[in-house]
């Protein structure tokens, strides 16, 4: 088997021999920067384990062999197209559920507590013989969150141990009725055909007035000129967004930007999964994918 590992996946060195038993691997170690350049390493493989640099962009021209990721959204990709030609795409779902739950507590401490408004800061509270003011607080407040697979399980399990009132919301439930009570909504969905543009003006509109809304999923899913136009209209009070539909670390997007220059949105530039263990996980899952795949029992096959 011809194995070709297209950009560097942060493999220890007990991971690179382990994918070397099962094959003729080629390792690269930095990204490809063209869709040519991609297709030209995995040439004649057998058996791709890739980022997403180069395989969003070449990927309607691969035909005829396995690819695994390391991470959980392939909705970068045409599905479709890809089955068309024969690929098999697998992905590694739950790997980063313990470092974007964090990141989705952090959101909700943030807004909740004002904390970025108090760390650090220098204002001269007492001035006029006053007291900061009180913030919202998360113990015995109402968290919604949508989704109920890794992500919003692992945030849920958070989320209660601050002594939240935690409701998810599922398919065939009503969205609007999910929300209107909660103060802060979570969005954990997975991005399909059914989720696309799912949380538009109605959504925001049947939130609850001075409630938060927090967002690591991609972007696909929200309407974010309506949820910026309920944050300037005075209904929501804030908003958390990992700006999931940019490329990793892109501080030029457009999106980015976009939400970066509104005062009341915390935003980072798609790095919410960013830590060792998501890293050492993702390459566990890929190279046990790899394995089964092997073994004429593919698994996590999202084509």
């Amino acid at each position: 088997m011809k194995i070709v590992v297209t950009n560097n996946q942060s493999f220890t060195d007990e991971q690179r021999q382990r994918l070397e038993k099962l094959g003729d691997v080629t390792f690269y170690d930095y990204l490809p920067q063209t869709a040519e350049e991609y297709l030209e390493r995995i040439k004649g493989a057998d058996i791709v384990c890739s980022g997403t640099a180069g395989l969003q962009d070449a990927h309607p021209r691969i035909k005829d062999v396995y690819i695994t990721v390391g991470f959980v959204s392939v909705a970068f990709v045409d599905l479709d197209v890809l089955r068309k030609n024969n690929v098999v795409l697998s992905n590694a779902p739950g790997v980063n559920r313990h470092a974007v739950s964090e990141w989705v507590m952090y959101m909700v401490l943030s807004l909740m507590r004002s904390f970025p408004k108090f760390v650090n800061t220098e204002e001269k509270f007492r001035k006029d013989g006053n007291l900061p003011p009180l913030t919202m607080g998360l113990a015995g407040n109402k968290m919604t969150i949508l989704g109920q697979g890794n992500i919003a399980r692992q945030v849920a399990k958070l989320a209660k141990a601050f002594d939240m009132e935690v409701s998810h919301f599922k398919r065939g439930d009503n969205l609007t009725d999910s929300v209107k009570d909660a103060d802060v909504a979570v969005n954990a969905l997975s991005s399909n055909p059914s989720t696309s543009k799912l949380l538009s003006k109605d959504f925001f509109a049947a939130m609850k007035k001075g409630g938060y809304f927090v967002d690591v999923t991609r972007a696909e899913i929200v309407d974010e000129d309506a949820m910026l136009e309920s944050l300037d209209g005075g209904h929501l009070a804030g908003v958390a967004s990992d700006c999931g539909g940019i490329l990793v670390g892109d501080t030029d997007d457009v999106l980015y930007q976009k939400l970066l220059s509104h005062e009341r949105v915390l935003v980072t530039p798609h790095i919410s999964y960013n830590t060792p263990m998501s890293m050492k996980l993702g390459a566990d899952v890929m190279i046990d994918n790899v394995e089964a795949f092997i073994k004429g029992k593919p698994q996590n096959v999202v084509t």
